[in-house]
């Protein structure tokens, strides 16, 4: 007699959470997308009220990290989304529900440290060379000229190649970071990957300081760089081509000091001549 076969699986009807699973990917990418839309309305709201000049633009050490950190989310979080999808799938095979939840936060958390940390740098800069340009505006142009220069010849350097190789290819540094021990590992996983992002993209931020850190058309350029790098099959012919853009952006500025379009990040603002008061007409004597 012979024996019934095994249910075709096509036939089986899909339970809750395999099509939670197979829907995923796409769940993570809306939620990314949907946190990064409000990091942008929030930058570009607090961007409104502040100008491109020289210096910290008045902000406390707090209040510029926390800004910054908003930043990193707005700019950062669409090229970060296929790492975060990836390991997402890894938490879910061995925790679901809150648990899931906590350590994608976690994750997260861990990335956004490295960004924090390379956002204290990035202060250190800009209360460096806020009095510097006020007591020496010609020295605008030579900081700014520097910051592109660096930033064109990290763009074609090794270590940015070993950096968009991790941040465009991580299976195999995920698979790796299975291997670290439980405690805190979504955290270090998520600080491990971010180091390698700021490596890959930190020429990238230090356009910025010229350019003007609240300078919204400029960031959303840089955002446009970093997605294109990260997840454009042309990214390291990309990442080139950025490079000896920065590089030429570098030599213009040292070489034509009438460019502040160029540098508003590190150009001190003219302050407008008061309108004189109009004179009474003056009748000599006897006129």
């Amino acid at each position: 007699m012979r024996r019934p076969g095994p249910r075709n699986d096509l036939s089986a009807p899909l339970r809750p959470a395999d099509l939670l699973a197979a829907r995923e990917p796409a769940l993570v990418w809306a939620l990314m997308a949907v946190v990064a839309l409000l990091a942008w309305v929030l930058v570009v709201g607090q961007a409104r009220g502040m100008a491109a000049v020289p210096g910290t633009m008045g902000m406390a050490l707090p209040l510029f990290l926390l800004l910054w950190v908003v930043m990193m989310i707005a700019m950062m979080f669409p090229s970060v989304a296929p790492v975060a999808i990836t390991w997402a799938r890894s938490i879910g095979r061995s925790s679901a529900g809150a648990v899931r939840v906590a350590r994608l936060t976690e994750f997260v958390c861990g990335y956004l440290l490295a960004w924090t940390a390379f956002g204290l740098v990035t202060y250190g800069i800009l209360a460096a060379a806020g009095p510097l340009v006020a007591e020496h505006p010609d020295l605008g142009r030579w900081l700014g000229a520097g910051a592109f220069l660096l930033a064109g010849f990290q763009q074609l350097g090794p270590l940015k190649d070993v950096c968009l190789r991790h941040c465009r290819s991580p299976m195999g540094q995920l698979v790796r970071y299975a291997g670290f021990r439980p405690r805190a590992r979504d955290l270090r996983v998520g600080l491990h990957h971010g180091l390698y992002c700021v490596g890959c993209c930190w020429g990238l931020m230090l356009v910025l300081v010229p350019l003007g850190v609240m300078n919204v058309a400029a960031m959303a350029a840089v955002a446009v760089v970093i997605f294109a790098e990260k997840l454009w099959r042309r990214g390291p012919l990309f990442a080139t081509v950025v490079g000896v853009a920065f590089l030429a952006l570098g030599v213009l500025a040292a070489v034509d000091p009438t460019l502040p379009w160029l540098l508003p990040g590190l150009t001190t603002p003219q302050q407008p001549t008061p309108d004189m008061p109009d004179m009474p007409d003056m009748k000599m004597p006897g006129a």
